[in-house]
């Protein structure tokens, strides 16, 4: 990663990913508390259409670089060192190839049922198997001279997100995926929360017979419209990250819903649901998730084959 393409990283994902959450915003900017010191009124101010900010508190702004150089007190090639470990939604790349798909010529030329081979086998390296294919299509794209095919998950605006074995990324409007679960005898309000969808995945891989919805981040800039989606909802369970943002979205989504119930002790050794997932299977171990979402296997084996229906 450069300096050019860390600056295409919305800042907002950066500071969320740090633990800090805006006090206010609305579509032009966000108001954060000050990042670098003690504060009890929120001076830092983000200019979220052209990805900068401004500390009014010290007179001082620039762009993501400039932020993390003040944030970690280091140079610009430990910033990058330390942005290249990270695991931010909205960058995407392709072995040497980087770049943010909004600033290029990029097209959809093909979207169909999962057929690949090459995607089959990425879905069996992260313990997927054909379980989950319904829910996933098979999206063939073009950047610039470049054609590549992904396996794609479908957000609430039409955007996609995708991912193959060497690359990570989205096309059209980001937003948050929701999917229905139930079968045609029940209308759970049950929502089960992931981060990214591959978690989401694993977790019908494990439980294929869930009955209720799959609600899918993709970004954790998607916090606020998280919580929001979050209120036509009886009953919420988390299975998010175990990593700073994962702990920073739980604790603000049990905030908001002290109800919520947080699974992360299940995995607790591992990254992520999939990781955990992964581990399992190459341990040939049993797969245990909690019974208080899900029903026994044997009433599992009494339930009607699974319907996978993607809200609009």
């Amino acid at each position: 990663m450069n300096c050019k393409q860390f600056n295409t990283i919305p800042l907002e994902e950066v500071l969320v990913s740090l633990g800090h959450l805006p006090t206010k915003q609305n579509e032009k900017e966000a108001w954060f508390l000050n990042p670098f010191a003690n504060e009890n009124h929120a001076s830092f101010k983000l200019d979220k259409r052209n990805n900068i900010w401004y500390l009014h508190s010290e007179g001082i702004g620039g762009n993501n670089i400039d932020f993390m150089m003040k944030y970690l007190k280091a140079s610009v090639k430990e910033v990058l060192e330390w942005a290249e470990k990270q695991n931010f939604s909205s960058f995407q790349s392709q072995k040497d190839y980087h770049s943010k798909s909004s600033s290029l010529n990029y097209h959809i030329t093909e979207i169909k049922e999962l057929q690949n081979e090459n995607l089959k086998i990425y879905l069996q390296q992260r313990g997927l198997s054909p379980t989950v294919y319904s829910l996933v299509k098979e999206v063939h794209f073009a950047i610039g001279e470049k054609k590549l095919y992904a396996i794609g998950f479908e957000n609430l605006s039409g955007g996609w997100e995708l991912r193959n074995q060497f690359y990570k990324g989205s096309l059209l409007k980001k937003d948050i995926s929701v999917v229905n679960l139930n079968n045609n005898l029940e209308k759970n309000k049950n929502v089960v929360v992931f981060e990214g969808f591959i978690d989401a995945l694993s977790f019908v891989e494990m439980k294929p017979f869930y009955n209720g919805y799959l609600l899918v981040m993709n970004s954790i800039s998607l916090l606020n419209k998280t919580k929001d989606h979050l209120k036509n909802y009886s009953e919420i369970h988390l299975f998010l990250d175990n990593d700073k943002a994962g702990e920073t979205c739980k604790n603000e989504i049990l905030k908001s819903f002290p109800e919520a119930k947080d699974h992360s002790e299940i995995y607790a050794l591992h990254k992520d649901l999939n990781d955990y997932l992964k581990s399992k299977k190459e341990n040939k171990n049993s797969i245990e998730i909690s019974n208080s979402i899900l029903k026994t296997e044997e009433e599992e084996t009494k339930q009607p084959h699974q319907i996978y229906q993607r809200k609009r």
